[in-house]
């Protein structure tokens, strides 16, 4: 049985998503603490590249529960929990303002696969590395380098190695936004395939296991443009469900 299924078995469906978040972030906050303060590189290349890969996989599961907030559906109802949720995540994340993030992630919603969707590169909807820089710069600047220049000295000051801080948080901290960009925005949404209705937008054919593992179930991604209020952790109950007014409207 997954961690989702047996949360969801034990917790009241309306604090699922709250529990799994603090299961993420803390795992997340664990393991970074200690890879960045406590983890020596001359262990076993075995541990440095595990270690890296599950802090990578952690930094997907932060950013898709603050992708969560920004629908209002990790604390359903509860608007101010949603934002201060949000907010922290999105500042640890990257120094990211997560009120921006908002209105650029529902421009994206709905505009989806056009000139006017941020996410989206108009001129090349095709290939990799063009639109995944034109996605980075949409929302790395100035702020965020700032604000990640401000951790790094607080990080020293409390004693971090600085090897430790490029190759045990820089590297799988830019290594999640490849995994987000790959799996949540290019896969299900460039041009090269067609698209089953107006959203622009298609799933992966992956089992849950491997869903869970490539991006927190965001490939599944026609489902969460057809159901944008469904957690993350719904999404695969969702899989092939299409409502009847999009059928009508494809």
């Amino acid at each position: 049985m997954s961690v989702e299924m047996t949360v969801k078995a034990k917790v009241p469906a309306r604090y699922t998503g709250l529990v799994l978040a603090a299961l993420v972030c803390t795992a997340w906050a664990t393991v970074h603490i200690y890879s960045v303060f406590f983890h020596a590189l001359s262990a076993p290349l075995w541990q440095t590249v595990g270690l890296i890969a599950l802090q990578c996989w952690l930094y997907v599961g932060l950013f898709i529960v603050a992708h969560d907030t920004m629908h209002g559906s990790l604390a359903p109802g509860r608007p101010k929990v949603n934002a201060a949720i949000g907010t922290a995540i999105m500042f640890v994340y990257a120094g990211f303002d997560w009120k921006y993030m908002r209105t650029a992630h529902h421009a994206h919603h709905d505009h989806s696969g056009t000139a006017d969707d941020p996410d989206f590169n108009a001129k090349d909807p095709v290939h990799f590395w063009g639109w995944y820089a034109k996605f980075f710069f949409q929302y790395f600047g100035l702020r965020q380098f700032l604000t990640l220049v401000g951790f790094t000295v607080v990080y020293l000051l409390l004693g971090a190695p600085y090897l430790n801080t490029i190759i045990m948080w820089a590297v799988p901290a830019i290594l999640s936004s490849v995994q987000l960009f790959y799996y949540g925005t290019f896969l299900t949404h460039r041009h090269k395939d067609t698209f089953p209705d107006h959203h622009k937008a298609r799933s992966n054919n992956y089992p849950k296991w491997l869903s869970l593992l490539s991006c927190f179930h965001f490939g599944y991604h026609h489902e969460h443009h057809l159901y944008p209020h469904e957690p993350w952790w719904r999404l695969p109950a969702r899989k092939g469900d299409v409502p009847n007014h999009a059928k009508e409207t494809a």
